[in-house]
């Protein structure tokens, strides 16, 4: 499939989620097993001393391993979370948290995925603060 059909079957799906509207994530990057979501940092999404909520950072990483196992599944079929294991590395702080994934085994049952979350200072500079590994499930598409 190319890359194009890929980009748009993922930002039709994005676009029904209505919890990443609401932290202002967008898809930044889409290539076949890839995914990057990208979302800034807002006072309303810290956890009580500043940083950037755990849940936004889980949040932001199932999303892009789930878009990154989806662009490798047929026409029709989507993905779901089956199970996940996140490590929190580092404080949350930055304007710009960002979620890379990659899949590292794609299968007709079982897909697993990693993404890191990064954050991005005012600077430029990026700090890893989380890392997932997940197994992804196919699912005939809504």
């Amino acid at each position: 499939m190319p890359v194009s059909d890929i980009q748009r079957r993922v930002e039709a799906s994005f676009a029904k989620q209505g919890l990443m509207r609401v932290i202002e994530a967008r898809v930044a990057e889409v290539q076949p097993g890839r995914c990057t979501i990208e979302a800034p940092f807002r006072k309303t999404l810290t956890q009580q001393h500043g940083f950037l909520h755990a849940g936004v950072l889980t949040m932001l990483a199932d999303n892009a391993v789930g878009y990154a196992a989806m662009t490798l599944m047929p026409d029709g079929m989507d993905v779901l979370t089956a199970e996940l294991k996140v490590n929190f590395l580092r404080p949350a702080r930055g304007v710009l948290a960002i979620a890379r994934a990659e899949v590292l085994k794609p299968g007709k049952t079982l897909t697993v995925a990693r993404a890191e979350v990064w954050m991005r200072g005012e600077d430029g500079a990026e700090t890893l603060c989380a890392a997932m590994q997940a197994t992804l499930v196919p699912s005939a598409a809504v």
